[in-house]
């Protein structure tokens, strides 16, 4: 009976998956991160936007947000990275992810949120929040791996524009407002 390695059996995409999940998680309570809402109080559901609460718990509106990640690094891959093999795509879409988490709760993202965008109290994500924004693009990458692209871009846009409609934000707006803020917008957004 042969042993086989890693390498031979297979599991690099997922050793890398995982341990790339877990060095960002780390990474992430090093720059400050709390593992949980200051509040203390557990809910896995954050739906008011304009809250402390907002980004600290597991789930909230922008969760959304991270699942259409998850499409346009299925998309992109599939453009940009053709011959990269099958098996190794998901592991690099969570990759971009975890890259995306760490750069989303450094100060200087978080201090561009608070003045380009209507999160003017933003105070970055709980590790276990991002672990969760890490999951949702993964869902949203196999979701848009199994679905003809006609009807991914059609769940792209209905979600889109529910966000839009249920906290005037999304992530189209999200990444207009950080690049090039329109006041505005702002003053929309904040409801005002």
């Amino acid at each position: 009976m042969t042993l086989r390695t890693d390498s031979e059996s297979g599991r690099e995409p997922l050793w890398t998956l995982v341990g790339g999940t877990l060095l960002g998680l780390l990474l992430l309570r090093l720059m400050g991160r709390p593992w949980w809402c200051a509040c203390g109080e557990w809910s896995a559901w954050s739906g008011e936007v304009k809250s402390q609460h907002n980004s600290q718990h597991l789930f909230d509106f922008y969760s959304l947000s991270h699942v259409l990640h998850g499409f346009l690094f299925w998309w992109g891959l599939q453009w940009l990275m053709p011959p990269l093999r099958e098996r190794w795509l998901l592991p690099f879409a969570v990759l971009l992810e975890v890259a995306w988490e760490l750069a989303e709760n450094s100060p200087i993202i978080i201090q561009r949120y608070r003045s380009a965008t209507f999160a003017l109290g933003y105070e970055g994500d709980s590790v276990l929040n991002s672990l969760m924004d890490i999951v949702c693009a993964a869902v949203g990458f196999l979701i848009a791996r199994r679905l003809p692209w006609k009807q991914s871009v059609a769940v792209f846009v209905v979600v889109e524009l529910l966000m839009v409609w249920l906290i005037r934000d999304n992530l189209s707006l999200n990444i207009l407002m950080l690049l090039f803020p329109l006041p505005a917008l702002k003053v929309w957004q904040i409801g005002r």
